[in-house]
C-alpha cells in the first residue's frame, strides 16, 4: 500500500533498493509496489544485472508489497537477457507476490527460492 503525504499525494518507494555483484552473482532487491508506473526502473535494472552474463541474477522480492501483471513481464523479458535462463531465480517472495506469481504460472516457469542465500547455493 502506498504511503500518503498530508497533503494526499502518494509517497512511493523506489522500486530498486540495490543491485550489487556476489562472486559469480548479481542480486537485484525490489521493494515497493512493482507497477506500470515504475516498470521501466525495475526492467533497467534487471537488464543492467544481466548485461555481464553473470552466473545468476537473483531478483529479492521481499520487500515489494504488490506486483502487477506488467512487472511480471519484465521478469519474463529479463530473463530473457540471460544466456542460462536457468540462472534467473527469483528469491523470498511475500503473500501477495507468491499469489501473483501462482496465479499468472509464472511459478512453474522460474525457479523461486525462500531466501536470497538459498537461491545463491541452488544447483542451476
Amino acid at each position: 500500500m502506498a504511503h500518503r503525504t498530508q497533503d494526499g499525494g502518494s509517497l512511493r518507494r523506489e522500486p530498486v533498493i540495490s543491485s550489487e555483484k556476489t562472486g559469480d552473482a548479481c542480486i537485484v532487491r525490489l521493494a515497493g509496489e512493482l507497477d506500470l508506473y515504475n516498470a521501466h526502473a525495475v526492467r533497467e535494472a534487471l537488464v543492467q544485472a544481466c548485461a555481464d552474463g553473470p552466473e545468476r541474477v537473483i531478483v529479492d522480492l521481499s520487500e515489494v508489497e504488490f506486483i502487477d501483471s506488467t512487472a511480471l513481464g519484465v521478469l519474463i523479458e529479463a530473463r530473457s537477457k540471460l544466456p542460462n535462463k536457468q540462472g534467473f531465480l527469483l528469491a523470498a517472495p511475500g503473500l501477495e507476490t507468491r499469489r501473483a506469481l501462482q496465479i499468472s504460472g509464472l511459478d512453474r516457469h522460474f525457479a523461486v527460492h525462500q531466501t536470497v542465500p538459498e537461491a545463491l547455493t541452488a544447483t542451476l
